[in-house]
């Protein structure tokens, strides 16, 4: 089931760059790149770095901490030493907003 959430104006998003929002007690990173705005979660899951922080190429974003990287499209490890993926979430824009799809 659907659960969109408006979590951010999207003139708040920059290409090539991330953003946090916090949704539903989740802390989620939001990236305006050029194929579309996408949301992962923001926590890497190899340490404890903000993943919004890190250094965004095409489609990927590096963890600033130990250089993991991450596919903003669906979250998957890219490079290590990051095993884990992170969670991706679904996003729409309608009326200048962010909305994503919180729902299980």
């Amino acid at each position: 089931m659907s659960n969109w959430t408006d979590v951010a104006a999207e003139a708040d998003l920059f290409d090539g760059a991330g953003i946090s929002v916090l949704a539903a007690g989740r802390d989620i990173a939001l990236f305006k790149i050029e194929d579309g705005v996408w949301a992962i979660d923001n926590l890497c899951s190899h340490g404890n770095a903000r993943l919004c922080d890190g250094y965004v190429d095409g489609h990927l974003v590096e963890c600033p901490f130990h250089q993991a990287m991450f596919d903003l499209h669906d979250g998957s490890v890219t490079c290590g030493p990051a095993t884990e993926p992170v969670r991706s979430w679904p996003v729409k824009i309608e009326s200048g907003r962010v909305l994503l799809d919180l729902g299980d």
